[in-house]
C-alpha cells in the first residue's frame, strides 16, 4: 500500500495464480469427466457436468480449508494465502455451475417451481439417513459461498469492517459441515461404493490434522516466548536472528509481535495487519515501510502509521537491547506515538 496502492491490482503475480488455477481445474474436471463417461457409456452429458462440477469443487474447498495452516506451518505457502479469494470465487462457481445443471435436470420437469422443489421434494418420503433431504444442505452452502465470493472485494472490507467480514468469512467453515452432510446423504441415496464416504474422511481427517498442528506450532511458539519480565520488559529473541530489513514474529507475555530491524534499530509493532489481520512479522521493509506479506499494506515502523494518504495504523511497542536479546514491553504505546526503536550495537549489525 502506498499514494499509489491498488486495492485489486491484476499483477503479474495474480495473473500467474490463475493460469495455474485454470490448469489444475482442467486437470480435475477433464480426466472426471473422461473415466465417467468411459465406466458408464450411458450418463447424460449433463450427469458428467453434475458430478465434475461437484468434485471440483469439492477440491477447491478443501484446498481453501487447508492453506491457512499450511502456511502457519510453512510461509513458503504464503502465495496461496495472498491469492486464497480467487480460489474462493472458482469454488463459488463450480458449486452455483452444480446447483444449476442438478436443479434443472431433477426438477424442472415437475409441476412445483423448481427451486421451490429443491426444498419440498423428500417431503413424506420416508425416514432414515437413506431419505434425509440433502439438498437444502447443499442450497445452503452456496447461498455462504455467493456471500463470501460477492464480499471478496476490497471495497466490502472497507465497507463492512475487518471484523465482520472476517466474521463472515469464517461462514466457509459451516459452508463445509453442510456440503459434507449434502454429499454424504446424497451419496447414501445413489452409490453403493464406499469410495465417497472413504475420501470424505480422509479429506475431513487430513484439515483437522493440520489444524491442529498449526494450532500446537502456535502454542509452542507463544510458550517458548515467554520469559523473566523486567519493568514490565520481556526477553523475545536473540538480536542476530531479526534480519535487516527482515520480520520475525515472537511472543511477549500473550501478545504476538513483529519485530523488525530497520537502519540498524528493532521495532516492535503488532503482528495483525488492519487490512485482513496478515502477519506482518512475515513481512519485510520496503521503501522505509513495513509491508505485509498478503496484500501489500504499509505501515511505518517509527509510528505505525500507513503514509498517506492512508489513514490506517497498528500498535507499537518498547524495546531495548541487552547483550545479544532483544526485550519488548507488551503494553503497547498511545497510537501514532513516534519512537526511535533500539540501537543494534555494531558487533551484533551482520547479517
Amino acid at each position: 500500500m502506498s499514494s499509489t496502492y491498488s486495492a485489486i491490482d491484476w499483477n503479474p503475480q495474480k495473473r500467474r495464480y490463475d493460469l495455474a488455477v485454470g490448469g489444475l481445474v482442467l486437470l480435475a474436471v477433464v480426466p472426471f469427466a473422461a473415466v465417467t463417461a468411459f465406466i458408464s457409456p450411458n450418463v447424460t452429458a449433463e450427469t458428467v457436468v453434475i458430478r465434475a462440477s461437484a468434485v471440483t469443487a469439492l477440491l477447491l474447498l478443501h484446498l481453501v480449508l487447508a492453506i491457512g495452516p499450511l502456511a502457519r506451518l510453512d510461509r513458503r505457502f504464503l502465495p496461496l494465502l495472498y491469492n486464497r479469494r480467487h480460489l474462493g470465487v472458482t469454488l463459488f462457481v463450480f458449486g452455483l455451475l452444480h446447483a444449476a445443471f442438478a436443479v434443472v435436470q431433477f426438477h424442472a420437469l415437475g409441476d412445483v417451481n423448481p427451486l421451490v422443489s429443491v426444498f419440498t421434494a423428500y417431503a413424506g418420503g420416508g425416514s432414515g439417513p437413506a431419505h434425509l433431504p440433502f439438498e437444502p444442505f447443499g442450497a445452503a452452502a452456496l447461498v455462504i459461498l455467493f456471500l463470501m465470493a460477492a464480499t471478496s472485494h476490497d471495497f466490502w472490507l472497507r465497507l463492512l469492517g475487518p471484523s465482520l467480514w472476517k466474521t463472515l468469512h469464517l461462514g466457509v467453515y459451516a459452508a463445509y459441515a453442510l456440503l459434507v452432510v449434502h454429499v454424504a446423504a446424497g451419496a447414501l441415496q445413489s452409490e453403493r461404493s464406499a469410495v465417497l464416504p472413504a475420501v470424505l474422511g480422509a479429506g475431513f481427517a487430513v484439515l483437522a490434522g493440520l489444524h491442529l498442528v498449526a494450532a500446537r506450532r502456535g502454542s509452542v511458539v507463544e510458550a517458548a516466548g515467554q520469559a523473566a519480565a523486567t519493568d514490565g520488559f520481556l526477553d523475545v529473541a536473540d538480536v542476530g536472528t531479526v534480519r535487516e530489513g527482515r520480520g520475525r514474529v515472537v511472543t511477549a507475555g500473550t501478545v504476538r509481535i513483529a519485530l523488525f530491524r530497520h537502519e540498524g534499530r528493532i521495532f516492535a509493532t503488532s503482528n495483525v495487519c488492519r487490512h485482513q489481520g496478515g502477519p506482518l512479522g512475515e513481512g519485510r521493509i520496503l521503501d522505509g515501510c513495513i509491508t505485509c506479506p498478503w496484500h501489500g499494506w504499509n505501515y511505518r515502523p517509527e509510528d505505525g502509521c500507513s503514509p498517506p494518504p492512508f489513514q490506517e495504523v497498528v500498535e507499537t511497542f518498547p524495546t531495548r537491547i541487552a547483550g545479544n536479546r532483544v526485550w519488548v514491553n507488551p503494553t503497547a504505546n498511545p497510537l501514532r506515538t513516534a519512537c526511535h526503536g533500539s540501537i543494534v550495537p555494531e558487533a551484533l549489525r551482520h547479517g
